[in-house]
């Protein structure tokens, strides 16, 4: 226990003085793995760990999904999918900002990318809520928060990675991620009235659209709809794997981006090489923590930890509580992949060691990430949405994102209290 918490605190130092986390997991388990074992074992831990990282099956998700939402990105699907919701929540109080949580969450299921989405959502939604006088703290709240949606929704990248370093079933991930985010859907839509109910002045009503023009906005994303439904339920039906359907969903987008003549050779190009680097810092994560998690492997922290939980007479719902409680606060810290990475590979052998559901335990994690994103004082959406609206003093992102902060906290509890919610599917879909 001794040598891990070394290695952590050697981890975190170099992580805050900015070194890659890749490389700061991947020198700290080498080190500690040759420190433990032998020099020459560890180079030859190392080379296997690399290979096996780079020849799982399960990873090829990824670079085939990241290129989908890529390829749907392009096409500039995101102020279509923005003015559907418009035209169908707009006229509502609070309705704009209603429909800037479904789009953000929409896109961002597509895209793969908190971080892009908000930068995207905020270019697009941001103008529009002021141009119907809404309030800055609830504009820019509802784009940071509905951002964080998509990485609980499928196809997530955050699932995925969780998947693979973990050895959990991703189809089954997939599956227990539906039910949670549409609570997480249902409950941001109830902060945003919540907000609006304190302060009427915030959100004041816009324009009702026809039922004609209403209709006419879902031609835009019709396509892109069939597509991320196709994916989910060719999942959800056992017609294919997460691997197949990731292929499925990158040749599907390929072909909507032909269709609508906005895939140019050069624009393909610009495509094809984001998703190379995107996929190329995935692995090397992946093989980072890879290398970390055989160091905690060696040094019996996973181990020691089980012990010390059992023996302290903690109840393991007291235990899960504190691992909450210690991943919200790491969210203030840290960017949500780094922190998956980084602590999955000690507190996962504890949690499934009291008993609990690997697959709930997934879901679990991803929302207290999502959760993460956008909690004071460095949730990281606030920050990029304060870079994407410079205007708006960083308070005011803060004050806005409070009802969604609450949001995610009865999410949290709801999953905890009721993992069923989070088993259901598997459970009705795999077993």
């Amino acid at each position: 226990m001794t040598i891990a918490l070394i290695g952590f605190a050697c981890t975190f130092l170099l992580i805050f003085l900015r070194i890659p986390i890749a490389l700061a997991m991947g020198v700290v388990g080498m080190v500690g793995f040759g420190y433990l074992v032998g020099w020459k074992s560890a180079g030859t831990m190392a080379a296997m760990t690399t290979r096996d990282s780079i020849m799982v099956y399960e990873f090829a998700v990824l670079p085939l999904f990241v290129l989908m939402g890529n390829l749907v990105a392009g096409t500039g699907v995101s102020k279509e999918i923005y003015r559907s919701a418009q035209s169908f929540l707009g006229a509502r109080r609070g309705g704009l900002a209603m429909s800037t949580v479904l789009a953000s969450g929409g896109f961002a299921s597509i895209c793969g990318s908190s971080v892009a989405t908000v930068v995207t959502m905020g270019k697009v939604a941001l103008p529009s809520m002021r141009h119907y006088g809404y309030h800055d703290g609830l504009s820019t709240a509802s784009i940071a928060a509905g951002a964080t949606l998509g990485i609980l929704i499928p196809p997530s990248i955050l699932l995925v990675i969780y998947g693979v370093i973990t050895e959990t079933h991703i189809g089954k991930l997939y599956a227990a991620g539906f039910l949670p985010g549409l609570v997480g859907i249902l409950l941001y839509l109830f902060a945003v009235r919540w907000a609006v109910f304190r302060r009427p002045d915030y959100a004041p009503p816009a324009e009702k659209a026809s039922w004609a023009e209403r209709l006419n906005s879902l031609r835009g994303i019709w396509a892109a709809t069939l597509l991320f439904m196709g994916v989910i339920g060719g999942i959800y039906s056992g017609f294919f794997t997460a691997t197949e359907a990731a292929g499925f969903g990158a040749f599907g987008a390929f072909v909507i981006a032909v269709a609508r003549r906005k895939l140019t050779l050069k624009r393909l190009y610009e495509i094809l090489l984001d998703t190379t680097r995107t996929t190329a810092i995935l692995i090397v994560l992946v093989i980072g923590a890879g290398l970390f998690t055989e160091f905690l492997n060696y040094s019996g922290a996973h181990k020691g930890l089980l012990d010390l939980v059992t023996n302290s007479g903690l109840a393991p719902f007291s235990v899960i509580l504190m691992i909450c409680a210690i991943y919200i606060v790491l969210g203030m810290l840290m960017e949500s992949l780094s922190m998956i990475l980084l602590t999955v590979p000690l507190l996962f052998p504890v949690v499934i060691g009291l008993g609990y559901d690997p697959v709930w335990f997934g879901i679990l994690l991803v929302i207290l990430c999502e959760l993460g994103l956008i909690t004071p004082p460095i949730g990281v959406n606030l920050f990029v949405m304060r870079s994407v609206a410079p205007e708006v003093p960083i308070l005011t992102i803060m004050k806005g994102v409070i009802p969604f902060i609450v949001a995610d906290l009865c999410r949290v509890a709801i999953i905890v209290a009721f993992p069923t919610l989070a088993l259901f599917l598997p459970g009705l879909l795999f077993d």
